[in-house]
């Protein structure tokens, strides 16, 4: 059946012999394409009348995880080859899936619509874990309820095993959800899951897609990176015909490298075009890279040739000679460390790497961890502290498996976790990719024991452990369950080996309002008339009065205080409003933005962003620099649904260092 709503007809058939017939009466409705938790929206149903005589129309909606505020039928007249509006106030009530059906009749007349829209979760959102391990006994964690949370909301989930994969989950679903999707985080993504291809089945958190899916996404993902490559196998960062990174172009071969090693391969093509930017990576610098980038890049490519089964082992030992110990950076002394161990020819070089990294080490009696700096050009090469661990912890299991700084550093990465999960992309890639071959040498001790739980005075369950496998144990306690005053978690092993464990919590606080925070940039985000200056108001309680229909400018400030690399900036849009795209042509023409500069010289302008997305429920701009000062941003959207709509905050952050973010306050907007 084909809809015709211009002309208010359904075709039958094909062909000569399609027979056309008119609807007496037709039903359409508009609902957002998305709905906030917290939202109050009017789902407006466009009742038509195709017959030369009025209608007594009776229209009903049924809802699944939507309510409705004002009932859920109306008896309507519609007038002779006339449309009437009929609004039905209605509410989101669980983050998930809404749907609704809407039924019209008039006499013998009908018809009917259905739709299904996401529920995304509350505007805040918080999520917190701790890991741990027993050897023997037990132990006690105090577990209180957070006070203004949402109880239908989140909750308590325990899970324990007999290996600390489990300790690697919120971390590789960090890097299979990762929002943001440039060449970098595409292929961090591919190495995340070849890394720990042979384990995918310990990973059994919710919301971890299947196997099967996760191998469909990795084809999905070898096929975008193909998409991206530049004609001379290198890689930029967001599209093909974008100057090649050589970091991220040594990154991306790394990924397709070991993809084929899974038996994933890209095509022929793509991969020997990847592999000979590689080997000629000393070509691709360009002159005013920093000596030091410039070893490290040498470094890592010469790891990745080894990984080819194409190792240059002269080119490395020229490499550690020429510069010395002083003169390459830690994470490059990991990569040629891992390349020269156990190369005859090169045992003079690698003894000299093992005894520096042992003296740079920084020990704690349970940890060790390594520092480094560029000085100039981090950005270039996506450097980080932690990222360096998990480059020599892969390192030292090579050249020095009984070295005693091996379980140290495993210490010292877990300890730095922040909500089970390290910094950035190229942290967690690094580190998976160590801690899985941590996992794979050292885990000797058959296990077999029982684990058993307690909430308070409430048994919560028991698990066996025996032999080796990968079995986890769940417990979900929901949210009004929990206790405000708080209750002892116990946790008992009985039996040999090590029990593994994970206690967290997610929540979501009631208030969904917050204020700005500026721990690196200043955010700000306003919303501006474009056809008429009473078409959008900002009423006493700083909720934004919108008209209904009216075009409307978001005007998004950012303030650096000193020069950030990598930053994405993200506007979460109520629900009521959609993005109107200027790259569609359906979109027409759209007014410039009066504070952008115009006359002659327009055609130099360059905008702060190098790439923006705009999608159905957020807008994203990113720049690999952003300099200090003020940078705006703007883009146009349309008020399509009536409603109160709840707007998470504006935010900005270096998605290489999020610690690094600011925000807006959060805001309401009503379109009527």
């Amino acid at each position: 059946v084909m809809v015709a709503a211009a002309a208010g007809e359904r075709e039958f058939g094909s062909g000569e012999s399609a027979v056309t017939a008119r609807l007496p009466l037709m039903v359409r409705s508009s609902p957002p394409r998305f709905l906030n938790f917290g939202d109050e929206f009017e789902l407006p149903v466009i009742l038509q009348n195709q017959t030369k005589a009025p209608l007594d129309v009776k229209v009903a909606v049924r809802t699944l995880n939507m309510a409705l505020r004002d009932g859920a039928g109306r008896r309507v007249r519609v007038p002779a080859n006339d449309r009437v509006e009929v609004r039905f106030p209605a509410s989101a009530e669980l983050p998930g899936t809404a749907r609704f059906q809407v039924v019209a009749a008039a006499g013998r007349w009908s018809d009917a619509s259905e739709h299904a829209l996401p529920v995304w979760t509350p505007a805040t959102t918080e999520a917190f874990a701790t890991y741990g391990e027993i050897d023997e006994g037990a132990v006690l964690q105090r577990v209180s309820k957070p006070t203004a949370v949402v109880e239908e909301y989140g909750g308590l989930e325990v899970t324990t095993s007999s290996t600390q994969l489990q300790a690697l989950t919120d971390a590789f679903l960090y890097l299979v959800a990762y929002p943001f999707e440039c060449s970098e985080q595409i292929s961090s993504r591919v190495l995340g899951i070849v890394a720990l291809w042979e384990v995918l089945d310990a990973f059994n958190a919710e919301g971890l897609p299947s196997p099967a899916e996760i191998r469909a996404a990795l084809s999905r993902d070898l096929e975008n990176l193909q998409g991206l490559q530049n004609g001379d196998g290198g890689f930029g960062f967001w599209y093909r015909g974008s100057p090649s990174w050589p970091y991220i172009s040594i990154h991306v071969t790394h990924a397709l490298v070991r993809a084929q090693k899974r038996g994933i391969a890209a095509p022929k093509q793509v991969l020997d075009n990847a592999r000979r930017y590689v080997e000629r990576i000393e070509k691709h610098i360009p002159s005013w890279y920093s000596v030091r980038v410039r070893r490290s890049l040498i470094a890592y490519a010469l790891y990745v040739r080894k990984l080819m089964g194409k190792p240059d082992v002269a080119r490395g030992r020229r490499l550690v000679d020429e510069a010395g110990m002083n003169g390459l950076s830690m994470e490059a002394k990991g990569w040629l460390l891992w390349t020269l161990a156990g190369e005859p020819s090169a045992s003079k070089q690698v003894g000299a790497l093992e005894r520096d990294l042992n003296r740079r080490a920084s020990e704690t009696a349970a940890t060790a961890t390594f520092a480094d700096q560029y000085r100039d050009g981090t950005h270039l090469i996506l450097h980080s502290d932690r990222r360096t661990d998990g480059v020599i912890l892969e390192a030292l299991i090579e050249a020095q498996p009984k070295s005693d700084l091996i379980p140290k550093v495993v210490r010292g990465l877990l300890a730095h976790r922040v909500r089970g999960r390290w910094r950035n992309t190229q942290e967690n890639v690094f580190i998976l990719l160590a801690l899985d071959r941590y996992f794979k040498t050292y885990e000797k001790v058959t296990p077999d024991f029982a684990a058993r739980l307690w909430l308070g005075k409430r048994f919560a369950g028991e698990e066996r452990f025996r032999g080796r496998e990968t079995k986890r144990h769940h417990i979900d306690i929901p949210m009004r369950q929990l206790d405000q005053r708080g209750d002892d978690l116990v946790i008992q092993k009985d039996g040999a080996g090590r029990l593994y464990y994970r206690v967290g919590m997610t929540y979501a606080p009631q208030s969904l309002k917050l204020a700005p925070a500026d721990h690196g940039f200043s955010v700000e985000r306003r919303y501006e008339a474009i056809d008429d200056p009473a078409d959008v108001a900002q009423l006493p309680d700083g909720t934004w009065k919108i008209k209904a229909g009216a075009r409307v400018r978001v005007s998004l400030t950012m303030v650096a205080q000193s020069r950030r690399y990598h930053v994405a900036l993200v506007d979460p849009l109520p629900a009521g409003l959609e993005p109107l795209n200027p790259a569609l042509s359906v979109t027409g023409v759209l007014p410039q933005d009066p504070d952008e500069q115009t006359g002659p010289s327009w055609w130099w302008r360059r905008t702060w962003y190098e790439h923006q997305n705009m999608r159905d429920e957020r807008v994203e701009a990113f720049a690999s620099i952003v300099g200090a000062g003020v940078h705006e941003y703007s883009y146009i959207a349309r008020a399509t649904t009536p409603g109160e709509f709840v707007v998470p905050p504006t935010k900005a952050e270096e998605m290489y260092f999020p610690e690094t973010f600011g925000r807006s306050r959060s805001d309401r907007v009503t379109i009527e």
